[in-house]
């Protein structure tokens, strides 16, 4: 058995317990797990792990009907322009906004086609 098939560790279930291992959404999209990586590296996909850990694990959020909402590649692209990396990244996009935002996220905007104002809150985060 792989460790992608594991269940996650408390700490990665605690901080990431949205994020999906590579295999299930391989599984999912009828594609190869390479392939997934290799969106990864490429800027089209939002992906976190532990540190030390060799698995990366992809927010479902990111997802609509098994295919990469639009607007998520311009996201990583943003934040990649401004050295913001993958764990930062994804407490960006899923940290409550302001104190009566009633729980909204930027992953939420991203979801409601709000890319650019996704983009623009990457970018000022610095």
């Amino acid at each position: 058995m792989t460790s992608s098939l594991l269940p996650m560790t408390p700490a990665t279930e605690a901080r990431y317990p949205d994020a999906l291992p590579a295999t299930w959404l391989a599984a999912r999209m009828a594609i190869d797990p390479a392939r997934i990586d290799g969106m990864r590296r490429a800027g089209q996909l939002i992906a976190v792990r532990e540190a030390g850990s060799t698995e990366w694990r992809y927010p479902a959020w990111q997802f609509d009907d098994g295919k990469p909402r639009n607007g998520v590649e311009r996201v990583v692209e943003a934040a990649r322009s401004v050295g913001i990396g993958d764990a930062r990244l994804y407490n960006l996009l899923t940290t409550p906004l302001g104190l009566r935002g009633g729980g909204s996220r930027l992953a939420d905007l991203l979801a409601e086609g709000r890319e650019d104002d996704v983009v623009a809150a990457i970018r000022s985060a610095r």
